[in-house]
């Protein structure tokens, strides 16, 4: 016998909104106007510095009333449910019975804007929607692009022939995703990533979320 079996795997899953335009227009127009009211919107309490070209709203975003935002929601739990249920074999009943409860914020990215490495303990499933993409230079395309780091710390402690070369899911190499607008992007809340520096002259928005989740009655 000979077998290969891709142990220690981490899920990441993709979701994309079938016809994200006019959405996005909306969210854009949105987000837009409620960074522009200044501290009333932004995040008061951060626990990472904020550098300049960023901007962090609070963590309430899924709880606003406005259309496009509930519009956001639906899509973005609907993805995340379909992720959880098919993860962990739960049935109907189960996920009928399963709650969500998240922090959810905008970031608003203009040039030279980035965010550092880091990872969210408090939370199981974590998530990222494009809204607007932004113009990244042709000669630097992972302008602006979220980038996970290899969890198996060990896999570079020696490297040869045998193994620089390994494909994935064996690679040692970090997973960078150029965001398209209308993509979510969810994966395990423990993972480490960061945005890289955003070199572009128009503003790139995402929303992001971090959930955990009870049984009703639990």
């Amino acid at each position: 016998m000979f077998q290969v079996t891709p142990l220690f795997a981490v899920p990441m899953i993709e979701v994309q909104h079938p016809d994200p335009a006019d959405l996005n227009a909306r969210l854009r127009e949105l987000f837009l106007a409620r960074e522009a009211e200044g501290l009333r919107h932004a995040n008061p309490a951060s626990s990472m510095k904020i550098k300049q070209g960023l901007f962090e709203s609070d963590f309430t975003v899924f709880s606003w009333p406005d259309p496009p935002v509930q519009a956001l929601r639906e899509f973005c739990w609907a993805g995340l449910s379909r992720a959880v249920a098919q993860l962990n074999g739960f049935g109907a009943a189960q996920m009928a019975r399963l709650q969500i409860l998240s922090h959810t914020w905008f970031h608003i990215t203009r040039a030279g804007g980035q965010f550092d490495l880091h990872n969210h303990g408090m939370a199981s499933w974590s998530g990222v929607y494009c809204v607007d993409p932004g113009d990244s230079p042709a000669d630097d395309p992972d302008s602006g692009a979220l980038t996970f780091v290899n969890p198996m710390a060990l896999a570079n402690m020696f490297q040869d022939p045998a193994n620089v070369h390994l494909r994935r899911p064996y690679g040692m190499a970090n997973i960078t995703y150029r965001h398209t607008a209308g993509r979510l992007v969810l994966f395990p809340s423990w993972l480490f990533h960061q945005v890289q520096p955003y070199r572009g002259t128009r503003e790139r928005i995402t929303v992001a979320f971090n959930c955990w989740f009870r049984f009703e009655g639990e």
